[in-house]
């Protein structure tokens, strides 16, 4: 190749090249049975990071782009075509409406309510947010920017937390523990306050806020005296040893994982060294748990989750408190992308609590939704090679 050849060649390869992919096409659409085509996207946007060009050739990889027609499953529900119109319709027969009253008036239409009668407006928001990702729909400009409510929150400062003087003796004297569920109490009275700073200031993955279905529970003693906090959010979406442990397939895991509860905070306060105390905790918050999350969220509990970083903790609260250790998560996490790239995180245990002697059955979907229901662990249930532990083992904050 000569200078001047290779000269051209160097110039267009950093050269853009603004054409929309979809120029020959009408506005807005894209391969045939897709709307919204590549979603506007210059050719130079599709360009990855490694693909090869030669002389200004871009060697560009195979997109594939499922058909609108074949239903998919966003934020729990069947979204197909028929799913899709509607949503059209609603925007295009309300242009001027907000992107916040698009998703309460969807949420109404469908009747997308949760298990206690709630519009599930922010759901419908997320749905709203993924269909315009994926190029399907166009949704108004946003009128306010979003503000980072977590990122902005004050909190107590370490002195007004809670006083901090050593709490020691047997549990017996402690007795009888104040458990509140605060996650729905008036901040006035500073309890949500006080659970929010105590997990910021002294859990190790520190916290500010919680989002979607949560439970929050202050433990203090007779005293009033903070002890410890636990937290519990929504399952993870995928956990091996948890779904073989289950019997879980992941169509069904689709429609019944909220039915399952994670444990992501458990806190025991520093100063606070009392034998059998999380075991205690954990025993008091088992025979709750499920009435709780039915009576704000209008569903059972019927299995617990939690992931103890091995390097960090032994997880000896939990096996004291029953818990069945399933196995080891792989270190992989929702920022794996598609391409292998991996993002490498710690190896956890996985430790289960089932909350119903048919736990099984009601996650597999073969029976309906019951009552909440709990069990005495010393008492035979589905799995019969659980083992009893015996109570009172040295507790750990995991």
């Amino acid at each position: 190749m000569d200078t001047a050849r290779f000269r051209r060649c160097a110039s267009a390869i950093f050269r853009s090249s603004p054409v929309p992919l979809n120029r020959r096409r009408s506005a807005g659409a894209g391969p045939k049975g897709v709307r919204g085509g590549f979603r506007g996207k210059t050719q130079s946007d599709r360009i990855e990071k490694n693909s090869f060009i030669f002389c200004g050739t871009p060697n560009l990889p195979s997109v594939t782009i499922r058909p609108v027609t074949q239903a998919s499953i966003l934020q729990g529900r069947q979204i197909g075509a028929a799913e899709l119109d509607q949503v059209r319709h609603l925007l295009a027969s309300h242009p001027d409406w907000s992107r916040r009253r698009l998703s309460e008036e969807l949420a109404t239409v469908w009747n997308w309510r949760n298990g206690v009668g709630r519009i599930k407006d922010m759901a419908a928001r997320t749905l709203l947010l993924k269909l315009e990702q994926r190029g399907w729909i166009r949704l108004p400009p946003r009128r306010t920017a979003p503000s980072n409510r977590m990122r902005h929150k004050r909190l107590l400062q370490p002195g007004l937390v809670a006083a901090q003087a050593p709490v020691t003796g047997p549990l017996k004297q402690l007795l009888p523990l104040l458990i509140s569920e605060c996650s729905h109490v008036d901040k006035a009275s500073g309890q949500r306050a006080l659970f929010d700073g105590l997990l910021h200031q002294h859990h190790y993955l520190s916290h500010r806020s919680s989002v979607g279905e949560n439970l929050q529970y202050l433990v203090r003693d007779a005293q009033a005296r903070p002890l410890a906090c636990v937290l519990f959010g929504a399952a993870a979406w995928q956990c091996a040893a948890r779904d073989g442990y289950i019997g879980w397939e992941s169509s069904v895991r689709a429609q019944n994982l909220h039915l399952l509860a994670n444990n992501t905070r458990f806190l025991v306060v520093p100063w606070a060294h009392v034998p059998n105390l999380a075991s205690h905790v954990w025993g008091r918050i088992a025979r709750r748990l499920s009435a709780d999350w039915q009576a704000k969220y209008g569903h059972p509990i019927y299995l617990m989750e939690t992931f103890v970083q091995c390097d960090r903790f032994t997880g000896a609260a939990y096996r004291a408190a029953n818990w069945v250790r399933a196995g080891q998560t792989k270190g992989r996490t929702r920022q794996d992308r598609p391409d292998g790239t991996r993002h490498q995180a710690a190896i956890k245990d996985v430790y289960l609590y089932p909350l119903h002697r048919r736990f099984r059955r009601h996650l597999q979907g073969h029976t309906a939704p019951s009552s909440p229901t709990t069990y005495d662990h010393h008492d035979s249930i589905e799995n019969p090679d659980r083992s009893t532990l015996t109570p009172g083992a040295p507790g750990a904050d995991a």
